[in-house]
């Protein structure tokens, strides 16, 4: 048990869930961290079947003055979901229902515990999808889309969860049950629905979502373009745009994480490239097809190599197995790695790009790039291994100069992974102290008492920092 455990406070909470309230070890150490690497110390784990269980699960942490957080899948890469302050963590998992789905308005209603691709294999029959599809597809929850706002590689078209969410149930941090937006096109009032999305967990804890759902489309062609230059293949990412074209994906990976793919999942990716765009056109297939030859005469004009176009759906799926499990495969060099999701104006990715070789070369890392091209989206990843000596502060500092070098060039901290503990002292960066201040303000607002997720987002100094005077766990990146 930790030094902070309450057992009266546990008592009140197995009294409501039974063996779904949990203090053991085991689960207090899996419930220790994320996908960031960091990690903290819950004092409880609940594990709610129902909006009900989690409103009262955060009335008896409001009773005992005890903070709590919301946790989905863990798959986060920013620390959103370790536990900071001996929190209550309310893990959703089981609340996996996809309760209604209503084709005709495309709306399904779902549970936050929901898995990303499960929602999409249940549609396909329908011939309906979830847009939103992060690089942890597979394991991500619903949930934790809406907590971090989550992209993926189709977003560059379809845009981010925000987009994807009529309607929010939400227990509030009082312990109020509330309902953010509607199903109506053009709802009345301020947008606490998109206030709500991309709060990670600081303003409640999401019970029900209304997702909008896309018609899977009639045709969808997959091409594989290969540069000798990498400045030739982010050139070629803007040329595109530039001609009035907005792919369905757009991405780009270095020759390292060409090699790492290739040798992962024997693709045929060309790994003699110094990088390649996999670009996905959608739609109908006049205008697909339309959009291939725009491709093809853009990349000739920027020295491309070879253009490959997958010819069937096997082809495609194992073009997108590459993409996808690519921070997997970073294994294969290193034990450990690190990214950051900083987002830059296109026109500035071959200058960031080299700034974030240098920055690797100065801190004696490996520098392997994979990210969403066509918004600027960064992705770059430091491989090392955590048992060298001194290696942890090498990659903190390259880590740190990589931001900064993208809030120079323009750009802004996260494009999809969110804030949580790794980029808030980076806040400062790229925010005023009254910026931040508003914000504060704002969740205030939704959290009077400083109880949902503190210490996140926000840079220590704000009130929900100086409620609970805890450091930042070991292994965190700021």
């Amino acid at each position: 048990m930790p030094e902070s455990f309450d057992k009266h406070l546990f008592d009140e909470l197995h009294s409501l869930l039974d063996d779904r309230a949990r203090a053991e070890d085991f689960e207090l150490g899996l419930y220790s961290k994320d996908g960031s690497g960091m990690e903290g110390r819950p004092s409880i784990v609940c594990l709610p079947v129902s909006t009900e269980e989690v409103q009262q699960i955060v009335n008896i942490c409001r009773r005992y003055g005890r903070p709590f957080i919301a946790r989905g899948s863990g798959t986060g890469l920013a620390g959103g979901a370790v536990p900071v302050g001996d929190p209550v963590v309310i893990a959703t998992a089981k609340m996996n229902r996809i309760i209604e789905v209503d084709v005709e308005n495309r709306i399904a209603w779902v549970e936050p515990g929901v898995l990303n691709l499960d929602l999409t294999t249940q549609l396909k029959p329908l011939g309906l999808h979830f847009a939103p599809d992060p690089s942890s597809q597979q394991v991500c929850s619903i949930g934790g889309n809406v907590a971090n706002n989550s992209g993926g590689p189709h977003c560059l078209a379809y845009g981010v969860t925000s987009a994807h969410v009529a309607a929010i149930e939400v227990v509030l941090p009082n312990g109020t049950i509330t309902l953010l937006g509607d199903l109506s096109a053009e709802p009345v009032g301020y947008d606490l629905r998109g206030l709500f999305i991309g709060s990670e967990g600081t303003m409640g804890v999401a019970t029900k979502i209304a997702v909008r759902l896309t018609q899977n489309p009639p045709e969808v062609r997959t091409l594989l373009l290969d540069f000798s230059d990498v400045r030739d293949g982010a050139a070629a990412v803007s040329a595109i745009i530039a001609e009035g074209l907005i792919p369905a994906a757009l991405e780009m990976m270095d020759h390292r994480a060409i090699e790492m793919v290739e040798a992962f999942v024997n693709a045929g990716y060309p790994t003699e490239a110094d990088a390649v765009l996999l670009v996905e056109l959608d739609g109908l297939p006049g205008g697909v097809e339309s959009g291939v030859e725009i491709v093809r005469r853009v990349a000739e004009a920027h020295h491309v190599g070879k253009v490959r176009v997958a010819a069937d759906e096997a082809e495609r799926a194992l073009l997108w197995k590459g993409r996808k499990n690519a921070f997997g495969a970073v294994a294969r060099i290193k034990p450990d790695y690190y990214l950051h999701d900083t987002v830059v104006p296109r026109g500035k990715l071959v200058e960031v790009l080299e700034k974030v070789y240098r920055i690797a070369d100065a801190h004696d890392l490996i520098a392997i790039n994979v990210f969403h091209a066509g918004d600027g989206n960064l992705h770059p990843i430091l491989a090392y291994d955590s048992r060298e000596p001194g290696v942890q502060e090498r990659v903190h500092a390259a880590g740190r100069a990589i931001v900064t070098a993208s809030i120079e060039a323009g750009g802004v901290l996260s494009g999809e992974h969110g804030i949580g503990l790794e980029k808030r002292d980076y806040m400062g960066l790229l925010f005023t102290e009254h910026d931040m201040r508003t914000q504060d303000l704002v969740r205030e607002a939704f959290d009077p008492d400083g109880l949902a997720n503190p210490l996140k987002v926000l840079p220590s100094g704000s009130r929900c920092s100086d409620s609970f005077g805890q450091h930042v766990p070991e292994g965190a990146w700021v």
